[in-house]
């Protein structure tokens, strides 16, 4: 081979090896983040949105989700009403709600996550039901699809906020080895109880 040519062909290859690098999905990943919107007349007061990129395939992930009554009335009141999926929070929406954490998901977990949607958007009518079927346990339910623990307990369930502070807790250890990003600082440790002074 020509002593000239050696050089461009060494080029080239390098030059291939780079586009290569750049044409696969670099570092793909998506992350789930989890909002509360505490004392709203606007609803779902819960809902997660996901971004990123799917590393099987390079699809941007850019999708949000809560649930909610279908018709916002006193009929929620009195017991189970026509329920539905929503993904059209706007940014002001999302700018007057509270994140909690971002998790980094693997692309089995968004599966998860999607399968979930789907089982709710899909629920038998009416499947929204204020103590029961709401958007905190939707969103409980995609917590635990990802591998979270999701426990629901009564006294939470139309507290949005509190609910979110609860899961954050109950699973930050979790979290923390899986490098997640907390939004809010964790509560305060209590006091320790005074102990009275003999008189």
């Amino acid at each position: 081979m020509p002593k000239l040519l050696r050089p461009i062909r060494l080029l080239i290859l390098v030059l291939g090896a780079f586009a290569s690098l750049v044409a696969a999905p670099a570092l793909a990943a998506v992350q789930i983040t989890f909002y509360s919107k505490q004392l709203s007349s606007s609803f779902p007061h819960s809902f997660v949105i996901l971004r990123g990129t799917l590393e099987r395939n390079g699809a941007r992930i850019d999708e949000d989700y809560g649930f909610t009554a279908k018709s916002i009335s006193p009929a929620i009141l009195m017991g189970s009403v026509k329920g539905e999926v929503v993904s059209d929070h706007n940014a002001g929406y999302v700018n007057r709600s509270e994140s909690h954490f971002t998790l980094t998901i693997s692309d089995a977990e968004y599966d998860r996550v999607m399968a979930t949607v789907e089982r709710w958007r899909t629920r038998r009518q009416p499947s929204y039901d204020l103590g029961s079927r709401n958007c905190i346990h939707f969103v409980a339910e995609i917590a635990a699809s990802v591998g979270m623990r999701a426990e629901t307990p009564k006294k939470l369930m139309k507290k949005p906020r509190s609910y979110l502070e609860y899961l954050t807790e109950a699973n930050r250890p979790w979290l923390q080895a899986r490098s997640a990003i907390f939004h809010r600082a964790p509560p305060a440790p209590a006091a320790p109880a005074r102990r009275a002074r003999a008189g």
